[in-house]
């Protein structure tokens, strides 16, 4: 079965950021988590295993920042401020919707890496058997 394996290392490179407040432990359970939301078995609609890396290190990255990772604990889209005696408001959205994506940078840069994903795909479905011609003869009235 090919599956993706998180790399602590290489995750904390290109997120240093969030990595300055997540451990090993605690980016290794976001992985498991963001394998939630990505499929990461040989079912995946993500065939290539070192994109699917690249995606779910993503996820691992939104999900450490709306668990309050180098962000101050702020969660969500900033719905309304106020300046005076400084009031802030922030609306977090359903978790796989593209507010939710939205939310983070490495959320949205999943979101729009996986549109070509997102697309339809069409399966055929069972084609109804008519049945053989015999004798030159169409097997149905005419």
């Amino acid at each position: 079965m090919a599956v993706a394996v998180f790399d602590y290392a290489v995750w904390a490179a290109r997120y240093p950021e969030q990595a300055a407040s997540v451990d090993a432990t605690l980016a290794g359970a976001y992985f498991a988590e963001a394998g939630l939301y990505l499929n990461n078995t040989d079912a995946s609609v993500v065939s290539d295993v070192a994109i699917r890396l690249v995606l779910l290190n993503m996820l691992v990255a939104h999900i450490a920042i709306l668990n309050g990772a180098a962000r101050g604990g702020l969660v969500g889209r900033v719905a309304s401020a106020t300046e005076g005696s400084v009031t802030i408001s922030a609306e977090m959205e359903a978790p796989g919707t593209a507010g939710w994506y939205a939310q983070t940078a490495p959320g949205l840069a999943f979101w729009q890496a996986t549109a070509t994903y997102r697309t339809a795909r069409y399966v055929p479905g069972r084609q109804p058997f008519l049945g053989v011609p015999s004798r030159g003869r169409l097997p149905w009235p005419a």
